[in-house]
């Protein structure tokens, strides 16, 4: 490695054009993050980091490390750095109220027919945990048919190791869980406050015991079967190309059962595209 440099120069490092679209395309490629749009900026002030406590010089050098890391950890480093992991309890309220008031009702009289409290939800893009816990609290408040005693599972993956190590935690500040109802909050969380006195919300075994924390590139193959019931896929597909989107939205088509749904994000839309889902409401597809 390079000899270590002091932080007015690191703070000074540029990056070239061409490194820039070198990194892109490699960050494109590996996990169809699209940083091809005017985001140069973010990527030098979000990987110079990085670059520091490695100690090296320049991208390039940084570079030239990450493709020739057989391990593959310093990918995940690169990947956690430019990931955009903003979400929080409750986030986009719509799809949980369709969720408790429309499909679990209906999916319950199904699956008394069949004998089976069968349920399965993917959180493609979990983040911090937000999205899978509020997901739990709904399924465990709403549907005690699933929720109490029923076989009821969420898989909950990302791409950030940095995230999945908070989600699987389930540990909060205040400011997070404000958004959560009060008693849901109480019953869902136990309040364990830090030696300084701080207030933080801790998840209970119960709530922690629905979710699998795993992480999981989209761009990969699915390494597990279906059928799945429920996929939220929320706020990420903004940050793919149109031949990125497609084929994740027909590997969620693939994966789904017949009456399962397809949640996206308030910003994301599927018009102008052709896809096998029908448009329900917005952001909300139905795999008939």
């Amino acid at each position: 490695m390079s000899a270590a440099i002091a932080p007015t120069d690191f703070n000074n490092i540029e990056l070239s054009d061409q490194e820039y679209h070198e990194i892109a395309a490699f960050v494109h490629k590996t996990a169809g993050i699209n940083l091809l749009d005017g985001k140069k900026e973010l990527m030098r002030t979000r990987l110079a980091k990085r670059i520091r406590a490695l100690q090296f010089t320049n991208f390039k050098t940084y570079f030239k490390y990450v493709m020739s890391d057989e391990s593959g950890e310093e990918i995940v480093f690169l990947l956690d750095a430019l990931a955009t992991n903003l979400t929080s309890f409750f986030r986009e309220p719509q799809h949980f109220q369709f969720m408790a008031k429309d499909y679990l009702p209906e999916l319950e009289k199904r699956r008394k027919a069949q004998n089976s409290r069968r349920l399965r939800i993917w959180s493609a893009a979990c983040s911090s945990g937000e999205e899978p816990y509020t997901i739990s609290m709904v399924v465990m408040e709403k549907n005690p048919y699933f929720g109490q005693g029923g076989d009821f599972k969420i898989l909950a993956t990302d791409i950030s190791t940095k995230v999945l190590t908070v989600a699987k935690t389930g540990r909060y500040g205040p400011e997070r869980v404000k958004d959560i109802p009060s008693q849901y909050l109480q019953k869902h969380f136990n309040r364990t406050d830090t030696e300084r006195g701080e207030k933080m919300y801790q998840v209970t075994d119960q709530m922690r015991n629905t979710i699998a924390f795993r992480r999981f590139n989209l761009m990969d193959p699915l390494p597990f079967k279906g059928p799945l019931d429920l996929i939220f896929c929320r706020n990420v597909m903004i940050y793919f190309d149109k031949e990125t989107i497609m084929k994740l939205v027909n590997k969620y088509y693939n994966i789904l059962a017949p009456g399962g749904y397809l949640f996206i994000g308030h910003s994301e839309s599927l018009s102008g595209f052709k896809h096998p889902f029908k448009y329900v409401a917005p952001c909300i597809y139905l795999k008939e």
